[in-house]
């Protein structure tokens, strides 16, 4: 981590001018990361200061314990959202995840951090309104946090190894929590696999949420071919199938129609696998229309009347619900590349040594 020591306790505010010249912060202001608040920070968890928690690409930094501790506390945390900001960082660290290619890609994507279990409320994490907004401190330092992490131990710097056209303001810290409260069905994690009482972190490499409003729909067929169809221009109106995984956060309103016609999570899922569909024929370039799919099935293109799917599987749509109470709204997330060279999300639980007592 070039650059970043611990601070003196004697800082005044000119001080603070210093991180943005060393190139540790994300463009905002952070806080000084003295011994005090480092020790503090390590309070959070119960693992060893020199751990190392993983190499984090692209540039592979060794990221330890201590160094997780620093640049959680220039991001604002407080030392009980250490376990979850572990979580993350071994998350971003799994090869499957492919940070390297998130982060180096000219594509949109950032690391979305979807935090499950009781440590939600415990440590203030937002599931419900504005959850993708600002106001929450858990939220928005937890997220922060990571991408500090990126920076300045993964060398991740627009321009420099940060290639993305656009990027997205995700970029500056995208961390929710699902609204397991409000949800008529099982939890994320536990479709992953994991118990109800488990605290889980799962990281998904998402574009910037894309709104769905449908205040008509009152029939889960409706509604799935609402959201559907919404969807279907994702990444491209011809990009069928998508080369990724896509997450969508349906609003608890919208959840609780799903629910009510007795529809699961894995029943939304298979319905827009299998409804939202295109011909062959209407999905290769034209006179108005340049990109094509057919750039993806190369020299052995299917029959023009052969449907294609907009998703690639069952299993690589990811249902969570998440937001407020009150509107008629979900959000659509497509991921990063999701081939075998591409991005899966990582889902890991909380390590108990991290958890408080």
């Amino acid at each position: 981590m070039p650059g970043i020591g611990f601070a003196g306790a004697d800082m005044t505010d000119d001080d603070l001018e210093i991180w943005f010249e060393k190139g540790v912060s994300d463009g905002l202001p952070v806080i000084p990361p003295t011994r005090e608040r480092v020790e503090r920070m390590l309070a959070g968890t119960g693992r060893a200061r020199d751990e190392l928690i993983g190499a984090m690409p692209p540039n592979y930094g060794r990221l330890t314990v201590e160094k997780a501790a620093i640049n959680a506390v220039l991001a604002g945390c407080r030392p009980e959202y250490m376990p979850v900001v572990i979580a993350a960082a071994e998350c971003a660290c799994d090869p499957a995840f492919n940070l390297h290619g998130v982060a180096t890609s000219t594509h949109f994507s950032a690391p979305l951090v979807l935090v499950n279990g009781p440590i939600r409320p415990r440590i203030g994490l937002n599931s419900s309104f504005g959850v993708f907004g600002p106001g929450y401190r858990a939220n928005a330092t937890i997220g922060r946090a990571l991408r500090l992490l990126m920076i300045n131990i993964g060398g991740v710097r627009p321009g420099e190894i940060s290639m993305s056209t656009f990027g997205h303001p995700g970029r500056y810290t995208y961390c929710i929590a699902e609204n397991e409260e409000a949800s008529p069905w099982p939890a994320y994690h536990v479709g992953r696999g994991f118990p109800p009482d488990a605290s889980t972190v799962t990281l998904f490499a998402g574009d910037a949420p894309h709104g769905i409003s449908d205040h008509s729909s009152r029939t889960a067929r409706e509604l799935g071919g609402s959201l559907g169809w919404s969807m279907a221009g994702l990444w491209n109106s011809k990009h069928f199938p998508l080369y990724s995984h896509t997450m969508l956060v349906v609003g608890p309103e919208h959840a609780r129609t799903f629910a009510g016609d007795g529809w699961s999570k894995a029943d939304l899922a298979r319905h827009l696998y299998e409804t939202v569909r295109l011909p062959y024929r209407d999905l290769v370039p034209g006179a108005d229309h340049g990109e094509g799919t057919n750039l993806r099935f190369g020299a052995s293109p299917p029959p023009p009347d052969q449907m294609i799917a907009k998703f690639p599987s069952t299993e690589e749509l990811h249902v969570v619900v998440a937001g407020g109470t009150a509107g008629r709204f979900s959000v659509a997330i497509p991921g990063w590349l999701g081939t075998r060279n591409g991005s899966r999300p990582i889902t890991r639980a909380i390590n108990s040594i991290d958890l408080p007592a």
